[in-house]
């Protein structure tokens, strides 16, 4: 999940909400949109291999 920040940068957060703190894990912070998506594509492959 991707949310734009105020500062102009793009955060990547999972999907699901982390059972200790309730809140969503952060996945990294990233200049582009583009260059989020591309991590987000790596971290669901990661997820599965």
């Amino acid at each position: 999940m991707i949310r734009k920040l105020s500062s102009g940068e793009y955060r990547l957060y999972s999907r699901k909400t982390d059972p200790r703190t309730g809140k969503r894990r952060n996945l990294g912070t990233f200049k582009s949109r583009a260059a989020a998506e591309k991590h987000e594509r790596a971290v669901q492959y990661f997820k599965r291999h």
